[in-house]
């Protein structure tokens, strides 16, 4: 074996037991209230974005996105378990968000980009992040219909956010709790 290939093994092992050292240190700042380091974060979002649109890939989009009845459906879903974290046209903050992180998307200012990638996030969540999986409690009927309402979810003002929410019988013009969520409306998942 030449002298390169030894200097390359050799700085090769230093630099692992240098990453497992600093690993077993416990010194890096791991806690909610302290981002990441620059270079972890654009890793982390890099690796992050890469995975969720390999996982997207070969979802078949339904053509029925635009049907106001699966609209209705995916509201009924948002409002009852994601306005906690990803707000509504209601609510400026909420109790949980300030403490996460990183940071969820401000769905009614953002939207969604791809819908197939919105369905695997739903379907799958995303490890490390608040970001729960669900699938285990909703079919894929139900997370579709999340997609089709984060579509819509962008266009709603207060007012239309209210209607499209309100349970049956109510008059759509309630005030909104801490969490966003309609008086008396609970999610029966």
């Amino acid at each position: 074996m030449g002298k390169f290939p030894k200097t390359l093994l050799a700085g090769s092992a230093l630099a692992v037991a240098a990453g497992l050292g600093f690993v077993w240190s416990g010194v890096y700042a791991i806690g909610a209230d302290e981002p990441h380091w620059r270079p972890v974060e654009a890793f982390i979002s890099f690796f992050r974005d890469r995975a969720i649109a390999h996982h997207a890939t070969g979802i078949t989009v339904p053509a029925n996105l635009d049907d106001p009845a699966v609209i209705s459906m995916g509201a009924e879903h948002y409002n009852a378990m994601c306005t906690g974290c990803h707000l509504s046209p209601l609510q400026q903050d909420s109790e949980i968000r300030p403490g996460l992180y990183p940071q969820p998307p401000k769905l009614a200012e953002h939207g969604m980009h791809d819908p197939a990638e919105a369905f695997w996030v739903i379907k799958h969540g995303i490890k490390l992040t608040a970001m729960p999986a669900w699938g285990p409690t909703h079919d894929d009927e139900e997370i579709w219909a999340m997609v089709a309402f984060l579509r819509k979810l962008p266009t709603l003002d207060a007012s239309a956010y209210r209607r499209l929410t309100a349970s049956p019988g109510e008059e759509g013009d309630h005030d909104a709790g801490a969490s966003g969520q309609a008086d008396g409306h609970a999610h029966t998942h």
